[in-house]
C-alpha cells in the first residue's frame, strides 16, 4: 500500500509521517520545502501542487494538509489505485470567515467551499471514497502560523500580548488530526463527507491566550490590550478580521467525526514543545 502525502513539511504531515508507517503504508512525501526530520523510509519528493509532480506509482492512498484547491485540481489526473482513497484538510475558516469584513477572507471561505465542491464531485467520478476534515485552529509543533509567531515575538521581547476576546476557541493539536485523517484512510467504508474537527475543550479567547502565555519556559509581562486600542487597531486592513472575530465563537461540533472515526481530541493544555521550544 502506497500513500501520498502532500504538505509533508506542515505541522498535520509532520505528525502523519510516523503514523503511516506505522501501519506498514509506504510513504511518498511531497513538500515545496525540504525535508526537517522525516522519519527514515520516506521517499521525499520535493515539489508542490499546482506544478507539475515527478512520475509517481500507483496510489492508495492521497492525504493533503496544502491547498485543497489545488489538489482538487490535481485530482482527475492523479493514479489512484481501485478502491483509494483521498484524505483531506479544509478549515473552519470556510464557515467563519464566508461574512469577514475583508474581501479576500471572504474570497478565501468561497474559495474552500468550493474545493471541497469539487473534490467530491471528482472522487465520486473516478469512484473513491474521501473524508475532508475542518479543523479549527491547529497548534502543537511550532510550524502554525497563529499562535506560534506570537510565542516567537514573545520570546523575543518578553512582552505578551492579552487582547480581550469573549468569543470561544477550540484549538486543536496537529497530532489529532492527522490521527483523524488515519482513521479515515483505515475505515472499512468510506465517509465521503466533510466534517467540522476541532479540540477537546472550548474556552475564551483570553483564555486561550492565557494557557499560552503560562506554558512558556521564561517569564513574561503580560500586556492587556483595552477595547479603545483594538478598535483603533482594527482600522488596518491585516488586523481587521482578527480583531472582529474575538467576541465570535469560532468552534466546531466534533460529534459527528468522533462518532464516525473514534478520534476523541485533547484539551488545550499546550506546553512548551507545542512551540517548538
Amino acid at each position: 500500500m502506497i500513500a501520498l502525502v502532500l504538505g509533508a513539511s506542515s505541522q498535520i504531515g509532520h505528525c502523519l509521517l510516523p503514523l503511516l508507517q506505522a501501519e506498514g503504508i509506504e510513504v511518498l512525501a511531497l513538500s515545496r520545502q525540504p525535508a526537517r526530520g522525516a522519519p527514515a523510509g520516506v521517499r521525499w519528493l520535493q515539489a508542490g501542487l499546482p506544478a507539475p509532480l515527478p512520475p509517481l506509482p500507483e496510489l492508495h492512498y492521497v492525504f493533503s494538509a496544502g491547498p485543497l484547491d489545488a489538489l482538487a485540481a490535481w485530482l482527475p489526473a492523479a493514479p489512484l489505485a481501485a478502491g483509494a482513497r483521498v484524505l483531506a484538510t479544509s478549515s473552519m475558516s470556510a464557515l467563519s470567515k464566508q461574512d469577514s469584513p475583508l474581501a479576500a477572507e471572504r474570497a478565501l471561505a468561497a474559495c474552500l467551499r468550493g474545493a471541497e465542491q469539487t473534490l467530491a464531485q471528482v472522487c465520486a467520478q473516478r469512484g473513491v471514497g474521501w473524508t475532508v476534515l475542518r479543523p479549527t485552529l491547529i497548534y502543537g509543533v511550532g510550524r502554525d502560523r497563529s499562535l506560534t509567531p506570537l510565542v516567537r515575538r514573545a520570546q523575543r521581547t518578553r512582552l505578551f500580548p492579552l487582547p480581550r476576546g469573549a468569543g470561544l476557541r477550540q484549538p486543536v493539536h496537529a497530532a489529532d488530526v492527522a490521527r483523524a485523517l488515519l482513521a479515515a484512510a483505515l475505515r472499512a467504508q468510506a465517509l465521503d463527507a466533510v466534517l467540522e474537527f476541532g479540540g477537546g475543550e472550548r474556552l475564551s479567547a483570553a483564555q486561550m491566550f492565557a494557557r499560552v502565555r503560562a506554558s512558556l519556559p521564561f517569564a513574561t509581562l503580560g500586556v492587556p490590550l483595552p477595547r479603545a486600542l483594538l478598535v483603533a487597531a482594527a482600522l488596518h486592513p491585516v488586523l481587521r478580521g482578527p480583531i472582529a472575530r474575538l467576541d465570535r465563537d469560532l468552534i466546531a461540533d466534533n460529534a459527528p467525526a468522533v462518532a464516525a472515526l473514534g478520534v476523541t481530541p485533547r484539551a488545550f493544555r499546550p506546553d512548551a514543545r507545542c512551540w517548538g521550544l
